[in-house]
């Protein structure tokens, strides 16, 4: 958790895999990849929900995979292995700047926005709005446990937007004043529905009943793959120590503390998912996947 955002995550982790792999003193170039690949299983492994990170490595390995069918001369293996890192670090932080570009053109003049935990994307879309000059509020939640909202409120009111931190539990009672929530993903489904910080579906919800316009944010390679084979995506249990003091539990011990870190917000709760390719409904997601890798084994290794 010292690192947050499923953006940031993928790119520490080609970033390390970068750093491992520079690191290495070997002799040969199978040495080379078999180990690079090692250290790419046990980063893949660390956040199990944030698929960004999986699609990193692997975009990585595989075309790291396709160099060494060339040569297996170490020196230019780890040449490869960085170009490929920043190509997608590359890519990532581009794709960040488009979605708010792209994202901006769905914020009106005047619209009042709420926003939940702390999205790289959705906070590029609520910037460049502002930038336009657009007349927008903000609500925030907090975003328990980790109170990672408190970082996009200060991040927004920085920049001069009119923010309002609210509690997780506020969210519905602010949604009749709420013209968009903009929230963004840890994941994407093949039916489109989306990951995201645990209490999205909640205001997904409320947007609904509220007839908000609900957005969500993300970069295409949070796509998952493995969904394509009829695999769900695990939803991340954390310590229950973010939830309440040691102390407590230590006097506690009886009660059964759950502490899921994500939830998933069906298709029919979002009305537009907003990648770096475009606009697209829920149910369209498929065809962007096709359309950007062709075949779904490319990532899904």
């Amino acid at each position: 958790m010292r690192i947050r955002g499923a953006g940031r995550i993928a790119r520490a982790s080609v970033k390390a895999l970068e750093d491992f792999g520079t690191a290495l003193d070997v002799k040969s170039g199978t040495e080379f990849i078999n180990k690079v690949k090692e250290a790419g299983e046990f980063l893949k492994n660390a956040r199990p929900t944030a698929v960004s990170l999986p699609n990193a490595v692997n975009y990585v390995l595989t075309n790291l995979d396709k160099e060494c069918q060339c040569t297996v001369d170490v020196p230019v293996l780890k040449d490869s292995l960085k170009k490929y890192c920043e190509k997608f670090i590359t890519r990532s932080e581009s794709a960040i700047e488009r979605i708010g570009l792209i994202g901006s053109n769905r914020i009106q003049d005047g619209d009042i926005i709420l926003t939940h935990c702390n999205s790289e994307s959705a906070i590029a879309i609520i910037l460049a709005a502002f930038k336009q000059k657009k007349n927008i509020k903000v609500f925030c939640t907090e975003t328990r446990p980790k109170m990672q909202g408190l970082l996009t409120s200060s991040k927004l009111a920085k920049e001069g937007i009119d923010v309002t931190l609210i509690i997780d539990s506020a969210a519905r009672f602010y949604m009749n004043r709420v013209n968009v929530v903009v929230v963004g993903a840890d994941a994407i489904s093949v039916n489109g529905a989306i990951v995201n910080k645990i209490g999205t579906s909640m205001m997904a919800l409320a947007a609904k009943e509220s007839r908000s316009r609900f957005i969500v944010a993300a970069e295409s390679y949070k796509i998952s793959p493995k969904t394509f084979y009829g695999e769900l995506i695990p939803i991340e249990e954390r310590p229950h120590e973010e939830v309440v003091t040691k102390d407590w539990y230590a006097m506690n011990e009886c009660v059964k503390i759950a502490n899921p870190a994500f939830d998933i917000t069906p298709p029919e709760y979002i009305d537009l998912i907003v990648t770096e390719y475009g606009v697209f409904p829920p149910q369209a997601i498929l065809l962007l996947f096709k359309e950007i890798y062709g075949s779904i084994d490319i990532i899904n290794q």
